[in-house]
């Protein structure tokens, strides 16, 4: 075994686990941005979700992505039991699980348009069938030697594989779901259900920008050259830029710097150049992140305007973020760079590669958005509903679905409050 094949498999060992925690970063997002009384519920479901969807993985999902087949499916590997891949020049079981990282990260934002309202048997069996029907053929598509793969479909590491998946499906269940009790009025205008801890969101964008590196440049899956490191310089810019912009434009809009504005910046451009990280030179980078912030913040508002509810912005953070980072490479691509089809617009390639990314955004985000909603309603029927009652959701997912809060202290302040209204009735 030479030392090349080592350091590969340490280095992409390195990036799974770095993915993996990313896991961490969405319990503290999706907490953080939703109320004191669903975090508990938001917290376990992730943790269950991502046991859910790794076991999936295993059984069937790298053998649907990866498996020798067709231009639209795989159909073999299934229970991969370690052995090594022919043409990897890593360890096969570092290169699946670095795969099951990616599935699961998807699958958490999916979940992101079921927040504060939807039962916890919804989460469980729409996590099986996401990562059966829903995220396989899309990553077969471009990462399997799919029909996209055939047309040169660029996405270095999952703009649109995992993030715009992921968005497509939480707009499936937004829609199918409803807005959460309160957001709306009865005239059309949106009230500001915040969420309770924003040093929370602050730590979550912290350790999902670190360990984008391991989405980013662990998906070089190499240590050859150390092309990872121009991989992460760019992955860094590009959440720089984002940030900035973010804050620029809420500065100029709203009057103030909207923190979680500047945070959504942030996630936007680590989004947006998750597709093009290794196709395009470090100012594309930085041009691609800026961008990125205004677009999440228009994205944001036009949302809320249509009534979509959508608790912790995964439809423009990982969507709207998604497409443009996708449709970036067609546009920034250099010829030295674009080891995958061809050079952009801007380096002399015309508009083919720009026409191949569009298309696997149209492609891809529809086939997402509709088998997810057509899951979604026929669970909706046999289930008796996906959303809890009206009581239950008032009460908040930690009781209602859990019986427990994820703040015990809740309990205590309730109670005494309930004991000083008794003293003072009698």
């Amino acid at each position: 075994m030479d030392t090349l094949f080592l350091m590969n498999s340490l280095w992409v060992m390195v990036g799974a686990v770095l993915v993996i925690l990313m896991i961490g970063g969405f319990i503290l997002l999706e907490t953080g941005s939703t109320r004191m009384k669903n975090a508990g519920h938001i917290a376990g479901k992730t943790i269950l979700t991502f046991g859910i969807s790794s076991i999936v993985f295993w059984a069937v999902g790298y053998g649907l992505i990866f498996g020798e087949g067709n231009p639209l499916i795989g159909l073999s590997d299934f229970f991969y039991s370690g052995y090594d891949v022919e043409g990897l020049a890593l360890s096969g079981s570092v290169f699946f699980l670095f795969q099951l990282a990616f599935a699961g990260i998807s699958l958490t934002i999916a979940f992101g348009g079921f927040a504060e309202r939807a039962k916890l048997g919804a989460y469980l069996v729409f996590a099986v069938l996401f990562s059966v029907i829903v995220y396989p053929p899309i990553a077969h598509w471009i990462w399997g030697g799919g029909w996209l793969a055939d047309h040169g479909k660029q996405d270095f590491a999952g703009s649109t594989v995992v993030h715009l998946t992921g968005a497509m499906a939480a707009l499936a269940a937004t829609l199918i779901l409803k807005p959460r009790i309160g957001k709306y009025n009865k005239d059309g205008s949106a009230n500001n259900l915040a969420g309770h801890n924003q040093v929370f969101t602050a730590l979550s964008v912290l350790i999902l920008w670190v360990g984008w590196f391991g989405f980013n440049a662990g998906s070089t899956i190499s240590v050859d050259g150390a092309f990872f490191g121009f991989v992460a310089i760019n992955t860094n810019l590009a959440a720089g830029a984002g940030v900035i912009a973010a804050m620029i434009v809420s500065w100029i809009v709203l009057g103030k710097a909207d923190v979680p504005m500047m945070l959504n910046g942030a996630l936007a451009g680590l989004v947006a150049i998750t597709a093009s990280c290794a196709f395009v030179d470090t100012w594309a980078a930085v041009l691609i992140g800026f961008i990125s912030g205004f677009l999440v913040f228009y994205s944001i508002r036009f949302f809320e305007s249509r009534k979509i509810d959508d608790p912790i912005a995964a439809l423009s953070v990982h969507g709207t973020a998604g497409v443009w980072g996708t449709l970036s490479t067609g546009l920034f691509a250099t010829p030295e760079l674009a080891t995958v089809g061809q050079p952009g617009l801007f380096y002399g390639g015309g508009l083919h590669q720009l026409g191949v990314q569009a298309l696997g955004v149209v492609s891809s985000g529809a086939f997402a958005f509709i088998v997810s909603f057509i899951l979604l309603t026929i669970m909706k029927q046999f289930m008796n509903g996906l959303r809890v009652t009206e009581e239950e959701e008032i009460i908040g997912l930690d009781m209602s679905e859990h019986g427990s809060y994820g703040y015990p202290e809740m309990v205590k302040v309730e109670k005494t409050a309930i004991g000083s209204e008794s003293k003072l009735n009698a």
